[in-house]
């Protein structure tokens, strides 16, 4: 029976090549698409699912600062971990990470240069599932000089040597000796260090080693007992269901009895599996942009299978006889469905073999374009879990109804020719091409707003000058001899300008709540950003002063601050502010200035109080002004120097401009995605359209062959075969615009800084789909129209 059913939908599909190959198409490219976003979906959500522990792993943070200045604290003090476990029965295990980057690591004559390391506690391997595959299990740090290293960096260092007792030099010819190796860092891991170092070496070198703490004063022992250095990454393994408010209330009693002049510090728990797509205070953190991914891969497929639905029930006349002699000839209703459904199968499979086969061929370019490392791996249940989804619900949903329509005829009137589709399946008809088109204008609205947005983003005014900028790392005795390579690099023509500052200035930096001022509320709590700069800070990058001046450069200026707009209205003062007292931590001074509100974080955020210290010693990157035409002038120059201090490590820059634009890298890959993706899916609705119209001119042969003997001309020939679906897709336009402005406006929230939506978008986008739909209707309206009027109603 079954060998039957597929033959005779084998025979089918070979009389009706044209629809078959359109519905193999449609089906193919919807696979195909969905399939790869609803992996990248995936892929998003899995991160940190490997770790066994992983339910019950919290990141601690604090919250600090009130009003715009607000914000959570990743990093927290190292003792609250030792307190944690020792005082808190719900805590098992704790695990402080102290990351680092851009730092040399030599062996031998070799030279490498890791912008990804750690200092972390032994319990960093027991706590996550980053098992040693080389080296002792249960001491994976014997003593302070001991590092773990992953696969990829020992194959990068060692070649094919057991990397086990290799000396690694770093920092001041300080010896290390490769203790352990584990395995590289899966794609959807939060962590992704190269180099491990215990934290009992940091331990030594920051605090027994200089017995300084960060404040170059204060003398502390040791790290555990350091409540001022808020620099650690806190992990905590908890039992069972804890109730996480009474964790924070406890972590804040620790602090506030230990260092009661910071009360009060607001503790805050992130469950790990959380991390990746929320923020640390439980807002989006880019599941909103998952959701939407995911969406749209429904919809394309739903796009798909009403391409499929619309051309079987649209057909369904032309295979009423068909039908009716199988019933008289005593086929039930059910063997019809049966039959019906073992045709669409049929399809489907051949479109799954070709959806699997273009997937294969295509990921390396999906993973490049988007940014991934996903892996077609057919022994991965996930990837078989997404696939049968999607398969199984596709499959569903396009064959179900065409099989009921299709098996419901009644026989006698079949063959009389009286059977009618009826005008419910019509109407259901056309609200499927109704559904398919606004999915469509959606989206291309979708894609015109991320578009514009990313825009905006890359041309907005960011209150600094970030064009033809080149900046490096001070490292050495560099910052000690700053004064004479700046002199050095002035002399070359392709120079224009040379500063200093204490933080990359696209990105945040150091920021603290430890201030006061005159007139400082008792309750506020706000938090400065703090830029260290020099007197040329302001001028080189062209920033405004709009109240005040800036500073000179003499020693007096140590006791002097620069503020933002921002800072000034936060901080409720009034005019003049020149002259205002300000403390900084431990330095106390005046306000000489107030500077422009500019953005030195990503659009993404608001912008913050700021304070300017100046405290060269403090700055550590250099900007070099290029004239633009000669950058490779500049580079050289800048290397030059670079080598006269660090002739054996590896010069590292950056132009501004371009590190500005990797902060939205993500943003940019997934708008190039969706556009991608939206693209394909107005193809595949186009498709349908295609054969809905190839279909409308063959029912309507006869019609159309009468009128143009009648006198019709060409041009009322196709106006009579596009009026009918154009005004579906005026239909579809007017429910896709405030849908699609939803969904946009939605989207935008995520951005502090973001555009307006304005009527031209949809205007642009309904004009846009008018016109496609026009087109693809054309193309058969004026063949239908041009054939000979004869041949047509002698083939009828």
């Amino acid at each position: 029976m079954i060998k039957n059913y597929l033959k005779t939908a084998w025979r089918n599909i070979l009389s009706n090549k044209f629809y078959a190959a359109i519905n193999v198409a449609g089906l193919t490219v919807g696979l195909v698409v969905g399939l790869f976003m609803l992996l990248w979906v995936q892929d998003e959500l899995s991160f940190d699912k490997f770790n066994k522990n992983a339910t019950s792993i919290y990141k601690v943070g604090i919250v600090g600062g009130t009003g715009i200045s607000k914000q959570i604290f990743n990093h927290i003090i190292a003792p609250v971990a030792i307190f944690a476990k020792s005082e808190i029965p719900e805590v098992k295990d704790a695990v402080r990470i102290m990351p680092l980057g851009d730092a040399p690591f030599k062996y031998k004559d070799k030279v490498f240069y890791e912008t990804n390391f750690a200092f972390v506690d032994p319990s960093y391997f027991t706590m996550f599932d980053f098992n040693l595959i080389k080296g002792d299990k249960r001491n994976p740090f014997p003593d302070n000089s001991s590092i773990v290293i992953t696969e990829g960096t020992a194959k990068k260092y060692f070649g094919n040597e057991d990397p086990i007792g290799k000396i690694v030099i770093t920092g001041q010819d300080e010896q290390n000796k490769v203790t352990g190796v584990i395995p590289d860092y899966p794609a959807n891991s939060t962590f992704q260090y190269h180099v491990l170092m215990p934290a009992s070496r940091f331990n030594y070198l920051a605090y027994v080693k200089n017995k300084k703490s960060y404040d170059n004063k204060t003398v502390v022992p040791s790290m555990d007992a350091d409540w001022s250095n808020f620099g650690f990454e806190t992990y905590l393994l908890v039992k069972g269901n804890v109730n996480t408010a009474a964790l924070e209330k406890k972590m804040q009693a620790i602090h506030e009895r230990n260092k009661p002049e910071d009360a009060p510090v607001p503790y805050l728990t992130q469950p790990l599996l959380k991390m990746h797509l929320y923020k640390a205070d439980g807002t989006d953190g880019g599941f909103s942009t998952v959701r939407t991914f995911a969406i749209v891969a429904l919809m394309i497929l739903v796009i798909a299978c009403i391409n499929y639905v619309n051309l079987s029930t649209a057909r369904s006349m032309l295979r009423a006889k068909e039908v009716s002699m199988r019933k008289i000839i005593g086929a039930g209703k059910l063997q019809l469905f049966i039959q019906f459904m073992v045709e669409t199968a049929l399809l489907f499979v051949i479109a799954a073999v070709f959806a699997f086969i273009l997937m294969y061929v295509l990921l390396p370019y999906f993973n490049q374009f988007s940014g991934k490392q996903i892996a077609f791996d057919l022994q991965n249940y996930n990837i078989w879990v997404c696939i049968a989804a999607t398969l199984s619900g596709t499959l569903a949903a396009s064959s179900i109804y065409p099989a009921l329509l299709l098996s419901s005829f009644e026989p006698l009137k079949a063959l009389k020719g009286k059977v009618s589709i009826g005008i419910g399946n019509v109407a259901f008809r056309r609200v499927l091409v109704v559904v398919q088109f606004a999915v469509s204008i959606v989206l291309i609205i979708g894609t015109l707003v991320i578009g514009n947005q990313l825009s905006f983003i890359r041309n907005k005014n960011l209150g600094y000058d970030k064009e033809n900028i080149l900046s490096f790392s001070l490292r050495a005795d560099m910052p000690k001899h700053f004064d004479v390579i700046k002199n050095e690099l002035l002399k070359n023509p392709a120079i224009l300008a040379v500063t200093r500052a204490g933080r990359n200035i696209v990105t945040d930096g150091s920021s603290t709540g430890d201030n006061d001022w005159d007139g400082k509320p008792a309750n506020s709590n706000m938090w400065f950003n703090q830029i260290y700069a020099d007197k040329d800070m302001i001028p080189f990058f062209k920033m405004k002063i709009i109240e005040g001046a800036n500073f000179t450069g003499t020693v007096a200026d140590s006791a002097h601050f620069l503020i933002n707009e921002t800072a000034v209205k936060e901080m409720g003062l009034k005019a003049p502010i020149v002259g205002k007292r300000l403390r900084i931590q431990t330095r106390p001074g005046t306000i000489i200035g107030v500077v422009k509100d500019f953005n030195f974080t990503t659009v993404h955020k608001k912008i913050e109080p700021a304070v300017f210290q100046y405290q060269p010693d403090y700055c550590w990157r250099v900007y070099i002004k290029t004239t633009g035409r000669d950058a490779q002038k500049a580079i050289a120059a800048a290397q030059t120097q670079w080598k006269r201090y660090n002739n054996d490590i590896p010069f590292n820059y950056a132009f501004l401009d371009e590190s500005y634009t990797k902060l939205y890298t993500t943003d940019q890959k997934q708008g190039a995605l969706f556009n991608l993706f939206s693209a394909i899916a107005i193809i595949i609705s186009c498709l349908g359209l295609f054969g809905l119209a190839t279909y409308s001119a063959q029912v309507k042969t006869r019609e159309i062959g009468i009128r143009k003997v009648l006198g019709a001309s060409v041009a009322k020939i196709i106006g009579l075969l596009a009026t009918e679906f154009m005004v579906l897709i005026v239909v579809a336009i007017i429910i896709a615009m405030p849908v699609a402005w939803f969904a946009m406006n939605s989207w935008l929230q995520d951005y502090a800084y973001k555009i307006n939506i304005g009527w031209m978008v949809f205007l642009f986008a309904g004009g846009g789909a008018t016109l496609i739909a026009l087109a693809t209707i054309s193309i058969q309206s004026i063949k239908a129209a041009l054939a000979n009027p004869v041949k047509s109603l002698r083939s009828e």
